[in-house]
């Protein structure tokens, strides 16, 4: 059975329902807060939501909360370089991870993943380090897994992502701004 992989992820901080009400259906959610515990109670309110509107969600660094919870998967930051991330994986449990550089991008594909986010693709606001549309195409061509843009991506660079051979992309501030994209 193959693993569904959505190709548009919204990044958020905050587990707030009315946020992910107005963003379009084909959008998946990852919750990733490293600042805040983790509350179960309102991952699992959360969780019933995105059920209810047939949205995909992930939790990022907690894959055991993630099985326990039934979500659609985990999100592996790249500082993350566990080896054995993730024993008895469900059937249908998406593993996503991020890197930047080839050597994380090898980590990753040894974790398991089953898609790589790729980043940052354009100039951001936190780092003035980017890959870029050339650099960028190198490093995903190292892989055999499906790849995710990430880090970036606004509506009047969306239309240069056409040009790299990627399964999605993703974003934070994308949606902030342009939640219908």
């Amino acid at each position: 059975m193959k693993i569904h992989i959505p190709k548009i992820y919204c990044f958020i901080e905050d587990l707030n329902k009315d946020y992910i009400h107005n963003l379009k259906k084909d959008v998946a959610i990852i919750y990733r807060n490293y600042k805040k515990q983790v509350n179960i109670k309102k991952l699992i309110d959360f969780n019933k939501e995105c059920k209810k509107r047939k949205r995909y969600f992930y939790l990022a660094n907690y894959p055991k909360i993630a099985i326990r919870l039934a979500l659609d998967g985990v999100y592996i930051p790249s500082f993350n370089k566990k080896k054995n991330f993730i024993t008895n994986k469900p059937i249908n449990f998406l593993i996503l991870g991020s890197a930047h550089n080839l050597p994380e991008l090898k980590i990753k594909e040894k974790q398991g993943v089953d898609c790589i986010f790729l980043a940052p693709l354009f100039l951001t606001k936190k780092s003035n380090k980017f890959l870029g549309i050339n650099n960028f195409k190198k490093l995903s061509n190292e892989t055999k897994k499906k790849v995710i843009a990430l880090g970036g991506l606004k509506k009047n660079n969306l239309d240069k992502i056409k040009l790299l051979n990627i399964h999605g992309y993703a974003s934070i501030s994308l949606f902030e701004k342009n939640l219908s994209i």
